[in-house]
Formats: C-alpha cells, structure tokens, sequence
C-alpha cells in the first residue's frame, strides 16, 4: 500500500485532488486543492513549500472528509512557483495571493492557516480583508520578519537518539539539528519528508538578495481586532522565531488559544505531532460552533 503523508492512498483516494497553475501578474503559482467543503488557505514559511502544511495538515483532515476545500500554494520563488521581477515585499507578496484567492474561491468566506513567514503573510491578510476570513492558526509565526529577531529562544537539544544520528554524515544532518529540540528518528523523518526538499528548490537569488519580508505598513496593531476563533502555536525551544513576540498578539486576536509548546523548536508541528493535532481539531471545532 502507498503512503502519502502518512495516509493511505485508499483514504487519499476518497477525496478530489486538484493541481493547478495561476497566473498571478508577472508570477506563477502552482497549487493543489485537496478536498470539498469550507475553503482553507495554507500559506507555509520561507525557502520550504506546500509540502510542509500538507504533511502536518493531511492527517488531521483525513478523519473529517468532505468538509473542507484545503488549498495549498507554493508561495512564488518557494517550491514550484516563480517569483516575477514585480515582487519586492510582502505588499506585492500578499498582492499575489489576494489574485489567486480571488480566483480559486471568489466572493467566499475563506480560514487562514500560516507557517512562519506564511503567518506573517496571514496577518497582513487579515489587516487588509478581515471580513472575508471565519478564523486563522499561526504556527511558529513570525512576527518581526527576518530570522533571529526580536525575542528569540535559545535552541536545547532536549531529547536526542544519539546512537541513530551518530550513523548520519554531519552534512546530511546539520540542517535538522540546528532547528529541532526534539530529535528522534521519526521527527527526523518528517523533516526529510516534508521540508527538507524544498531546500533545494528555492529561489535563492530572490530570497536572499531581492525579497523584503516586511509590510510598507506596521502589522502591530489591527485596525480593529479580529474576533474570530484563533489558534497561535510557538516553540518553547524555536531558535528562529522564538515564542514571546507571539503573545504581544493578544489584543489583536481577541478569540486566539496562544500555546507555547515544550520540546518544540521551529517545527514544532512535526516535534509535537499529536498535541498539534489536538488543538488544530479543537480550532476547527470552535470554527463550527461559530457558524450554527
């Protein structure tokens, strides 16, 4: 039997996939839709792709088909997708999305959920078209853009498989340690299932020397406070963009459960798989209490 994202193809199977390609100006997104039902936006973090919120998000949503239209794009310069010479900043960024929103589910009521820079991104989304969204997860969200910045925690190995990553060469191995608190074979083989390819599939001259992660505009203080169920998830241990900025949220997003997890660092969705599952479910939950 066929494994993707640790769901059977048989599971996989009972739900359309849809691939695609969308002309957002002088970029290109590619993406795939997974799913029917309440349309759900995943916007995942800088240099790694949509492979990162499907493999964290997939399982969860398997238990529950037919009930949400989940959207996965690569952002433009990450993964498949192509950065045009337009986009400078996160406002030309967030631009792109907005075309691509506008044409994969016009008009509709969309969820937001975002991985570092994707959140980064969900904010600004949520400063310039609150009304259109019934709720948002952040998970290891960047707050100040770039990394290392502002709060930032300080990396513990807190749990470590010596005997199995002493069989791995430095350089296949360096990556993951410099961003997991928690390393054991399984996290380490989410890490190469899941993010790690993507590495290698970035744009780096328009990362590293073209992009502006930041808005023209402060993302500090919304307009008016999004009062829709929210969940805002940081790691304990996360070396990149720690987990105190996050909680300076707090008045912006008057319907959030903030956590901050333990033996988690930047990935905490694979570090702590099952707790992560468990709040995404109870999100969810609170999401459909909000429309009956």
């Amino acid at each position: 039997m066929k494994y993707i994202h640790g769901i059977s193809s048989e599971v996989i199977e009972m739900e359309k996939i849809t691939r695609g390609t969308f002309q957002a100006g002088d970029s290109v997104i590619e993406y795939e839709t997974v799913g029917e039902g309440r349309p759900i936006l995943m916007l995942h973090g800088w240099s790694v792709d949509r492979e990162l919120m499907k493999g964290c998000m997939e399982p969860l949503f398997a238990k529950i088909p037919g009930r949400y239209l989940r959207i996965y794009p690569d952002l433009p310069g990450m993964g498949e997708s192509k950065a045009g010479p337009s986009i400078h900043n996160s406002d030309q960024m967030l631009d792109a999305i907005f075309a691509f929103v506008d044409q994969i589910v016009p008009g509709q009521q969309i969820l937001l959920a975002g991985e570092s820079y994707g959140c980064f991104l969900v904010r600004g989304f949520i400063h310039s078209r609150p009304g259109f969204v019934d709720g948002l997860m952040l998970i290891c969200p960047s707050v100040i853009p770039g990394a290392a910045r502002g709060e930032v925690a300080e990396l513990r190995a807190l749990l470590t498989d010596d005997a199995f990553f002493a069989g791995i060469a430095e350089e296949e191995k360096s990556s993951f340690l410099s961003f997991h608190a928690v390393r054991t074979p399984e996290v380490y083989e989410r890490y190469k299932r899941d993010i790690e390819p993507a590495f290698s599939r970035f744009d780096h001259d328009f990362l590293e020397k073209r992009l502006d992660g930041a808005f023209s505009y402060p993302l500090e203080k919304l307009p008016v406070p999004f009062d829709k169920p929210s969940l805002i998830l940081a790691g304990r241990q996360d070396p990149c963009v720690g987990y105190k900025d996050p909680f300076r949220l707090t008045d912006d997003y008057t319907r959030a459960t903030f956590a901050a997890l333990d033996m988690a660092g930047h990935n905490l969705q694979i570090e702590q798989k099952e707790l992560f599952e468990a709040l995404t479910a109870d999100w969810l939950k609170r999401v459909e209490y909000e429309g009956r």
